[in-house]
């Protein structure tokens, strides 16, 4: 079962993401900010893809994206942004930097399913086992 860790400080879009990742057969991990999940990251532990908020008290989810991309052991973990910012400007920048899909919040079911297949496959990886 793939692993996937939510990085959002709203704790109830956190469970209804998880809620939506457990029927689609996704294990799931949560983190409130960025800082402990780059910690946990670096300790050795990896999700198989990562949800990311961008708005976010202290380190973005913007930040946190870049951190990603700029290490060669993280750049092959799918990033899906997930926020309330739906400016194209800020989509445009979080493509930019790696981000494998961009979706607004709130997210309907299909949607997610839909989102985390394209960004699985645009890693070489494929959601069946």
């Amino acid at each position: 079962m793939k692993t996937v860790w939510i990085v959002d400080d709203d704790e109830e879009m956190i469970r209804a993401v998880q809620l939506m990742l457990r029927l689609l057969d996704y294990e799931t991990r949560y983190f409130l900010s960025p800082r402990p999940a780059a910690q946990i990251l670096l300790g050795g532990a990896r999700p198989d893809l990562f949800i990311l908020d961008i708005n976010m008290p202290g380190v973005s989810g913007i930040d946190f994206l870049e951190f990603l991309r700029r290490r060669t052991e993280f750049k092959d973990i799918p990033v899906v942004m997930l926020s309330t910012e739906a400016a194209d400007v800020m989509v445009d920048r979080a493509m930019a930097l790696g981000a494998d899909a961009y979706v607004t919040k709130p997210v309907a079911l299909e949607e997610l399913e839909d989102v985390l297949d394209k960004a699985f496959l645009a890693h070489g990886n494929n959601q069946e086992f």
